[in-house]
């Protein structure tokens, strides 16, 4: 039987945001399962309240998982503050847990806040993302922050399509604001359950979190970190057939 990869994305993000990611990583692995979900507060769920704690996020995962008729263990590839969903997940519980791939994220127990959301960004983000009532001003703002390695004329299109989905399925301030708080009071543990295979990967061009909170992470668990050379914080967009090969590599690297 073929494994089942949940993707998880990040902060006021949805699974639609990803683009064709999914399509592609599916055609790289036909023997497998590609499935996307959304956090409690975006996508399908954006009319709930997001939980201001990661955990209460997981069990929110899970029975969306349940409910879809997908059974673990899982193989999770995840994004920023998806990325601290993985990480509780597989803690909460290990055994749902096969391997987990964990981009471009951090935590207050290894990085200060200001390597966990660059300085250089605070003005532009309250400015342009967070506060603007122009949907396409602020993904605008937030794609020119957050990519490095696509051409000024996608951004710009993009732009417009996920204005359309902040149109169609709005997370509201408030629950952008308590996915902020979720994200800036998670505590990593000081150790990972050893049964579980993980790997960190990273942008070293990435312009909103330090890439050094990877590197943090990578360290403090001993784990393998693989880090694209010019790629920003959304990884997938930025390099998505180098983050599907790393994923497929790393996952084989362990079973070896």
């Amino acid at each position: 039987m073929g494994r089942t990869w949940v993707l998880l994305r990040g902060l006021v993000r949805e699974q639609r945001h990803w683009e064709d990611f999914p399509e592609q990583f599916q055609a790289s692995v036909p023997q497998d399962r590609v499935v996307t979900v959304d956090l409690p507060g975006n996508g399908h769920f954006c009319e709930e309240k997001s939980p201001t704690r990661i955990a209460a996020m997981v069990v929110h995962l899970r029975d969306q998982l349940t409910a879809q008729g997908h059974q673990g263990p899982y193989h999770l590839v995840a994004l920023s503050l998806g990325a601290m969903v993985a990480v509780q997940w597989l803690c909460q519980a290990p055994r749902e847990v096969a391997f987990a791939g964990l981009i471009n994220t951090s935590a207050s127990r290894y990085s200060p806040f200001w390597r966990r959301l660059r300085p250089a960004n605070y003005r532009r983000l309250l400015s342009d993302a967070v506060f603007s009532r122009n949907r396409v001003r602020k993904e605008t703002a937030i794609l020119e922050i957050t990519s490095n390695l696509r051409e000024p004329a996608f951004l710009h299109q993009l732009a417009e399509t996920w204005a359309e989905y902040a149109r169609e399925q709005p997370v509201s301030l408030r629950n952008s604001l308590r996915q902020l708080l979720a994200a800036m009071r998670f505590r990593a543990p000081a150790a990972l359950p050893e049964s579980v295979p993980v790997l960190i990967i990273n942008g070293a061009g990435d312009r909103l979190v330090n890439p050094a909170c990877s590197l943090a992470l990578s360290q403090a668990w001993d784990l393998p970190i693989k880090c694209h050379p010019q790629a920003g914080h959304d990884l997938p967009l930025d390099a998505p057939q180098w983050l599907i090969n790393t994923l497929i590599e790393g996952v084989t690297d362990f079973t070896v």
